[in-house]
């Protein structure tokens, strides 16, 4: 076990602390070393950095893309943060209402949607460059930019 928690980047103290002892992120973290006790093939995420800061965000999601690596492991990541999906996944399948609407890579989907409903999740992530995205938005859609 100490061995799972050096490689999520926890020492083997942790063993002996309560779990109101340790950060959202080192939480974060004690799951994923739980789930990779029993050498699964396939690793189920359900929106595994939600409720973390951005930068205890990027730690998690460079571990699972590390131990996806190094460990040849799928991981099946549900989530409803755009920007955390286009970086950790290779594919996707967006979901509405319980049902697929689109599948495909990460460039099919975020280069070109086609279904208006993908089209209109991707519409709505801030941009730090508002001016930029309506000029590439007018463009896909066939126009000029104002």
């Amino acid at each position: 076990m100490v061995d799972v928690l050096e490689r999520v980047g926890l020492d083997a103290s942790a063993l002996d602390r309560h779990p109101r002892a340790f950060s959202g992120g080192q939480r974060q973290r004690i799951a994923i070393a739980r789930a990779l006790v029993v050498k699964p093939r396939l690793l189920v995420c359900d929106e595994p950095v939600s409720a973390l800061d951005v930068s205890v965000q990027a730690q998690v999601l460079n571990l699972l893309a590390d131990m996806r690596t190094e460990l040849g492991l799928s991981i099946l990541f549900i989530a409803h943060d755009l920007a955390v999906v286009r970086y950790l996944c290779d594919r996707l399948v967006v979901l509405k209402d319980g049902r697929a609407v689109e599948s495909g890579t990460r460039d099919e989907i975020y280069g070109s949607p086609r279904h208006p409903y993908t089209q209109a999740l991707l519409e709505a992530v801030p941009r730090l460059d508002p001016a930029g995205e309506r000029a590439r938005r007018a463009v896909r859609q066939g126009r000029r930019a104002a």
